[in-house]
């Protein structure tokens, strides 16, 4: 009993704490989303634009410049690494996961040179969640406000953008490529723009960390994918994904669940080194379910058909 109340207590206490670092690694999930779900491209990008966006934001804070400003460099050179991705595979035939892992190298030495050392202190530096009203600066409320808003803002754009002429494009891109090109749709903006765009987002979630945490790291991405995946996998289970806003609604359903599911294990007591091990057998378990629940069902229509 006493064990289960100190779990209890110790999970209750992370909440607003975990739940802030869920909604800003929720943009990550996004980021893995729209490759994954709306243009059938597997991608490993993810996990250098989200380390990318955080050490060009901050390198941009350390140098002077607002908040909000860094958040936009964050932007544009994830977008650009998106791009890169894309344009990779779709010129040289080169396949999409070796192309993201291609660039997701590269980008190790990129920010390396961005920031001229393996990690930068912002600490002192203004960040967007000082501009919370009516919240103390630093405090996981402000935190949770900011990126609320930022996450609410972006999925009445993203719903909005994909059921529109170009975003209904992307989606038929990903759904059947050969079938889009005879439409006359542009299979390379659409890839090129659509990957670009979930690179955008992935370095989002690594600039709101940077601003959050208060420094940059170029091993600040290591792992991101995993969790990313496990968090996708957990709110397309809730939400679902047979339409568009719950394809979007997904990733920061996901995020949110998933990290306090993290949460509760080191709550009980599970070392930190063995969170990996535990996401990775999760992923596992949430990708093969759909063929065991198959294998099931085809052992007893054949058990049936027998009788």
């Amino acid at each position: 009993m006493d064990f289960l109340q100190i779990t209890l207590s110790s999970f209750v206490s992370l909440i607003p704490v975990t739940l802030a670092q869920s909604l800003i690694l929720g943009f990550v999930v996004a980021g893995i989303m729209i490759p994954f779900r709306m243009l059938s491209f597997p991608d490993l990008t993810s996990e250098g634009a989200f380390p990318l966006g955080g050490c060009v934001c901050g390198v941009a804070l350390a140098a002077g410049f607002s908040p909000l400003a860094a958040i936009g460099m964050a932007l544009v050179t994830g977008f650009i690494a998106g791009c890169s991705t894309a344009f990779i595979h779709l010129r040289f035939r080169i396949h999409t996961l070796l192309a993201g892992i291609l660039v997701m190298t590269m980008l190790y030495s990129v920010n390396l040179r961005i920031m001229g050392r393996s990690n930068l202190s912002v600490f002192g530096s203004e960040t967007i969640f000082d501009w919370v009203p009516f919240a103390q600066p630093g405090f996981p409320i402000a935190k949770i406000i900011a990126v609320g808003i930022i996450s609410i803002a972006i999925f009445a754009l993203l719903n909005f953008f994909f059921t529109t002429e170009k975003g209904t494009a992307v989606r038929a891109v990903g759904a059947n490529p050969v079938m889009a090109e005879a439409q006359g749709i542009n299979v390379w903006a659409a890839t090129i723009g659509g990957i670009g765009l979930a690179g955008s987002f992935s370095a989002l979630s690594g600039a709101l960390m940077v601003q959050s945490q208060g420094f940059a790291d170029v091993n600040m991405g290591l792992g991101i994918l995993i969790n990313g995946l496990a968090a996708l996998m957990i709110g397309e289970a809730i939400v679902g994904k047979d339409k568009v806003w719950r394809q979007l609604l997904a990733p920061f359903a996901g995020a949110i669940v998933y990290y306090q599911l993290v949460s509760l294990c080191l709550a009980a007591g599970m070392p930190p080194p063995d969170l990996k091990l535990a996401t990775g057998a999760f992923v596992l378990l949430m990708l093969a379910l759909p063929s065991l629940r198959g294998g099931r069902q085809a052992a007893a229509a054949k058990e049936s058909f027998r009788e």
